[in-house]
């Protein structure tokens, strides 16, 4: 957030709605978030901020923890190497 002040907002809006919910499996994501991608080693892309944004989440199904990996505008998502 503090690279990307504009992600503030958005970026709180998504942990917000992230505390509640109980993943136990990757529809449970995709029934919430239908433009959410998956990877490998259950990780998770989600669009955030319009659509300006891409946020990179690991997810332990198993014992319901998330772990924030990366975020960044779409420019700079392009050139991460995620697989």
């Amino acid at each position: 957030m503090r690279k990307h002040a504009n992600a503030r907002s958005p970026l709180a809006a998504w942990l917000e709605e992230a505390e509640d919910p109980e993943w136990k499996k990757p529809q449970d994501i995709k029934d919430r978030y239908r433009s959410a991608d998956f990877l490998s080693g259950n990780r998770v892309i989600f669009d955030i901020g319009g659509n300006n944004f891409r946020l990179v989440v690991l997810v332990r199904y198993q014992n319901g923890v998330l772990l924030i990996q990366k975020i960044g505008t779409h420019a700079e998502y392009s050139r991460w190497k995620l697989s």
